[in-house]
């Protein structure tokens, strides 16, 4: 069995070495990482790669055993040409601060009701205070999950800005997945 230790690597190293280590490893795959994002990132990237993961904490972190063999990777919404959103700030435009986040609070709330939607959102630096308690927008970013729109933070971000534990809406993703669906979307629209 092949081990690998990830623990204390920022993100998205522990995906992108575990990435690494699966395309060369034969067998089974022990990886050694830190609770929280690493773990959740990897564990996510692996399953939804069909392999299977038995998890165990040990000193020092978590140690994830991965098993199988990759499945072919079945068409996704990237794949087919997903529209993927990215949102990297907390308001719309460079103008006043206050118009700014007006402007940002009144796109989010109306995009909820287009008949075409982005297949995700990705919501990377202060664009993360939009998906943390307090945010205005928190109902109208449920309504767009509820609709099938995938809206993701970056763990980094959320950690930068203590707002980890006050995410609201959507989930935790890391860079390699964001960069992996910015790379193979058929539009991306940056704001």
């Amino acid at each position: 069995m092949k081990a690998l230790d990830v623990r204390g690597m920022a993100c998205p190293l522990p995906v992108v070495s575990v990435k690494r280590a699966l395309e060369s490893a034969e067998g089974e795959l022990r990886v050694l990482l830190d609770d929280g994002a690493p773990r959740e990132n990897v564990t996510r990237f692996v399953t939804g790669r069909g392999y299977q993961v038995r998890d165990e904490a040990v000193e020092g972190g978590f140690a994830l055993t991965i098993t199988g063999a990759a499945k072919r990777p079945q068409p996704t919404a990237e794949r087919a040409g997903a529209v993927v959103m990215l949102i990297g700030t907390d308001r719309l435009g460079d103008g006043p601060e206050e118009l700014g986040r007006l402007l940002m609070k009144n796109l989010i709330m109306t995009l909820v009701d287009q008949s075409e939607l982005p297949d995700r959102i990705f919501f990377i630096n202060t664009g993360v205070l939009l998906t943390a308690a307090g945010s205005e927008v928190i109902e109208a970013l449920e309504a767009l999950g509820n609709r099938g729109v995938e809206v993701l933070s970056c763990g980094i971000c959320l950690d930068f800005f203590k707002k980890k534990e006050s995410l609201a809406a959507g989930g935790v993703t890391n860079m390699f997945t964001i960069a992996e669906s910015l790379l193979a979307a058929r539009s991306v629209v940056r704001l």
